[in-house]
């Protein structure tokens, strides 16, 4: 079992090493054509900053793919299944359409209309949901149309999920990472724990899911210096909704011997035949309740239920006064926390302690929440080994010269002075940086950050 450990980990590193190079290359030449829109009234960033990072996580998933068909352990997987190139066939139109999107701004029902053609894409090859699991009845089979109606709205809403929580540095690949590393692991039990093949196609998705965030969120926390854009967003969404409907709709929960040895109790029983169609959720149960909340809150104001707002989640932690890397954590905590419980849960069911440990873990939660100001110090003789961000700084600002407060002209490259300055500009004192502004600090595509002495405040209602 360690040789098909060792072959994923090779997928998962090959992808996220192709992804990581690209995406240098990539950062650039959306620089050359221009791919850096305006700053918008709903952004949380303060410069423009180049996008089509996707088109470097596509070249990643790719790498991934091509790997896999020459390792010994996972060329079944593409023998066996036509669902790997059912995947690449609706990532690449996904993508397409991602890219033109990022450069040219392409209409919100123009993109809603290829997410479900790269869906019916992906069910023309293989890839669909084939039956449910129902509790007491078992097993019951979908028609083709059901199938591939279900196949369309799972994809589509996952999609969407992923693109609306994309708004702060890190976030989305972030919490995609997390979502997959969960996923992998429930795969990975299902195909080499309880021999199931069907689920061999999932694991694989997993893995080159969580190289393609993994090479990306280097570039991309924050300060970022290249977003991922929709053609990032929708690619990565789309990979997590192919798993889940490979793991939902092509593993038949029967064969996973749930009530195998001494009868359960309809309590117990319930959840683990509901595992395998909940599991997706659970996943993307933070994306989804932002895209429902957008969805109720955009139409409770008379708006477009496409129509951009700075109402999400994670615009209201920096409402709150969290830090843009505080809001980020926060979200990455309770995805994981999600994820990986129901996945501890689908194991051992019957476990009390594992719920005690989500509630423990929730109540840290809720207390981080409820300590937005709280800013932890690196102590002295930790200044070295931590990056010069989060290292004491008494000293040096109370002898660090002040800076103009307009915004530094654009430069050739990726100088920056102290605190993020233009070097060699000097000006009159300002207010220093309120807490939660993002932005601050580190270089973007058009040169040294500026400064600005407070936050846009944010209006729920536009």
């Amino acid at each position: 079992m360690g040789q098909p450990v060792r072959d994923y980990l090779l997928t998962l590193c090959v992808t996220a090493a192709v992804t990581y190079l690209l995406t240098g290359p990539v950062r650039k030449f959306a620089i050359a054509v221009g791919a850096m829109p305006a700053i918008r009234a709903r952004d949380v960033h303060r410069e423009p900053t180049p996008r089509l990072g996707g088109i470097a996580m596509f070249g990643g998933l790719c790498a991934g793919l091509i790997v896999a068909d020459h390792l010994h352990n996972l060329k079944s997987v593409f023998e066996l299944s036509n669902e790997p190139r059912a995947l690449l066939s609706g990532a690449a139109l996904i993508w397409l359409i991602g890219v033109l999107d990022d450069k040219f701004e392409l209409d919100a029902l123009i993109k809603l209309g290829a997410q479900m053609i790269a869906a019916a894409v992906m069910v023309i090859q293989g890839l669909t949901i084939l039956w449910l699991p129902i509790p007491g009845v078992g097993t019951v089979a979908l028609t083709q149309w059901q199938g591939t109606l279900l196949t369309v709205a799972l994809v589509v809403v996952t999609i969407n999920a992923v693109n609306f929580v994309d708004g702060l540095d890190g976030l989305a690949a972030g919490m995609v990472c997390i979502a997959s590393a969960a996923f992998f692991l429930y795969a990975y039990r299902l195909w080499f724990g309880n021999m199931i093949e069907a689920a061999a196609p999932a694991t694989l998705f997993t893995a080159i899911l969580m190289g393609m965030c993994l090479g990306f969120l280097p570039h991309n926390m924050h300060p970022a210096r290249i977003f991922m854009g929709d053609s990032g967003s929708m690619l990565i969404g789309l990979v997590l909704a192919a798993a889940a409907i490979s793991v939902t709709g092509q593993v038949d929960p029967d064969t996973m011997r749930i009530f195998e040895g001494s009868e359960r109790g309809a309590t117990h029983a319930m959840l683990p035949v509901f595992i395998p169609l909940l599991l997706p959720l659970t996943i993307i149960a933070i994306p989804a309740a932002d895209l429902i909340l957008a969805i109720v809150r955009r139409t409770w104001n008379g708006q477009s239920p496409f129509a951009a707002d700075r109402g999400h989640l994670h615009h209201r932690l920096l409402e709150i006064g969290h830090s843009h890397s505080r809001a980020v954590l926060i979200m990455y905590f309770w995805s994981a926390l999600i994820a990986f419980g129901a996945v501890g849960y689908s194991v051992h069911s019957a476990s009390m302690w594992i719920v005690f440990v989500i509630v423990a873990a929730s109540a840290v939660g809720l207390i981080l929440l409820l300590m937005p100001r709280f800013t932890p110090r690196t102590p002295h003789w930790a200044n070295r080994f931590v990056p010069p961000r989060y290292r004491h700084r008494a000293k040096e600002q109370a002898s660090s010269p002040s800076y103009d407060e307009k915004p530094a002209p654009v430069g050739s490259g990726d100088q920056q002075g102290p605190a993020g300055a233009q070097m060699g500009e000097e000006g009159p004192e300002r207010a220093p940086v309120a807490v939660g502004v993002s932005g601050v600090n580190g270089a973007t595509a058009i040169g040294a950050r500026s400064r600005f002495p407070e936050r846009r405040s944010i209006d729920s209602s536009r």
